[in-house]
């Protein structure tokens, strides 16, 4: 396994970036993969946009998204994730497991 460069990219009016934290840091610490969680604020349509942002939270593993959307979809937006659970506003923390060591083995 490598390190894997591991980005959080967010809003601040969305609520649900701190949990997709918490269960990120978990899931490398799980995982035991050595990263810093880089956040990313994303305060503009314009920077939405340029940055090709899905919604907020969104992970980004080694510059990837490991959780697919509706391509073409880009602006300051509360994301929906599928789990096993129904929707919600994170990744489980098993789905974070798994990117994560999906990504430390590429």
């Amino acid at each position: 396994m490598h390190a894997v460069k591991v980005q959080l990219l967010y809003f601040d009016g969305c609520p649900n970036w701190t949990v997709a934290e918490e269960r990120l840091r978990g899931a490398l610490e799980r995982v035991g993969v050595p990263a810093t969680i880089e956040r990313y604020l994303v305060d503009t349509p314009a920077t939405a946009e340029r940055l090709q942002f899905v919604g907020s939270p969104s992970v980004l593993l080694d510059g990837r998204d490991p959780f697919p959307s509706v391509p073409g979809t880009f602006g300051m937006t509360c994301r929906i994730y599928d789990s096993p659970g129904g929707p919600s506003g994170a990744p489980t923390m098993k789905q974070l497991v798994d990117a994560v060591k999906e990504a430390a083995s590429a």
